[in-house]
């Protein structure tokens, strides 16, 4: 028997690192501060009745040729490596992939983000992920950034979901059709219920109400210095996630143990399922 597989699907900022990527590096690069990037960032989606992701895309390219910064995926990768993450990430991954092998199943983690793919790329963390799937930028013939080429807004993320759920992963015109295609339950390679997601606010509430309406696990992280729980709280309220925790990564933490519970009621559930599937399909020979 194949092992089951466990996936844990994580946004990235603010939910792994302590504050939104492009707030490391790329905006210090151009001589603003957070606060004056994003009021223009919103000052543009309001005005152009602009998608906020392809907004905050425009501003780093414009941005960039303003202050004649030359921003290239070389760039952006080295950006990658001033991350920081909150507290047991960078050792989390291999822990949870341990404890999963250890109980018998494969844990397997993807990344479902707005942020830059090709920041998360240059980051220490990056191998460990099967999949990354955030906004991409075109490059000019000088290797600088010129246009937002994939932009991945709120309700866009559930997509990844699907396509991790059929075992779909690369995005070209063949895996359209492969996406859309009919595929009977059985034959998904990971079912939702095997699915764990991990997010910190309202934009990741398309992904959790469609992991939770199918059987799997949404989990609300805050900030474990700051404390504020509003937004877990709001989300837990309107049943948008099962369980909320710091976003403490560390071994024995709040969230840590409580992943752990899920893969192994996840383990469990799968033995079983085999032992049906074994007797039904042996009454039925």
């Amino acid at each position: 028997m194949k092992k089951p597989i466990v996936a844990l699907i994580y946004d990235f900022d603010k939910t792994l690192c302590t504050k939104d990527m492009q707030e490391y590096g790329f905006i210090p690069s151009i001589g603003m501060n957070s606060s004056e990037f994003w009021k223009e960032v919103r000052d543009l989606t309001d005005r152009e009745n602009m998608d906020g992701i392809l907004a905050y895309m425009f501003k780093m390219v414009e941005k960039a040729k303003e202050k004649k910064v030359s921003i290239s995926y070389e760039t952006f990768k080295k950006l990658g490596e001033g991350i920081k993450y909150f507290d047991g990430v960078t050792t989390w991954f291999k822990r949870i992939n341990e404890y999963g092998k250890n109980i018998g199943v494969r844990i397997e983690h993807y990344i479902v983000s707005s942020g830059i793919k090709e920041i998360i790329e240059g980051t220490e963390i990056a191998e460990y992920f099967k999949k990354i799937y955030a906004c991409e930028f075109m490059y000019d013939y000088n290797g600088s950034i010129q246009w937002p080429k994939f932009a991945i807004n709120y309700t866009a993320k559930t997509q990844f979901l699907f396509r991790i759920n059929k075992g779909v992963l690369t995005i070209d015109t063949e895996s359209a059709d492969k996406l859309n295609r009919f595929t009977p339950e059985n034959e998904r390679r990971i079912p939702f219920k095997n699915m764990i997601y991990i997010g910190d606010s309202d934009t990741d509430i398309p992904c959790m109400s469609l992991v939770n309406a199918n059987g799997g696990h949404s989990i609300g992280v805050y900030d474990p210095v700051k404390k504020d729980k509003d937004k877990v709280y709001k989300m837990m309220r309107h049943h948008r996630i099962r369980y909320y925790a710091p976003a403490d990564y560390t071994n024995g933490s709040k969230l840590d143990t409580l992943v752990k519970q899920i893969i192994r009621k996840t383990a469990a559930y799968e033995v079983l399922e085999s032992e049906y599937i074994h007797c039904k399909y042996e009454a039925e020979e």
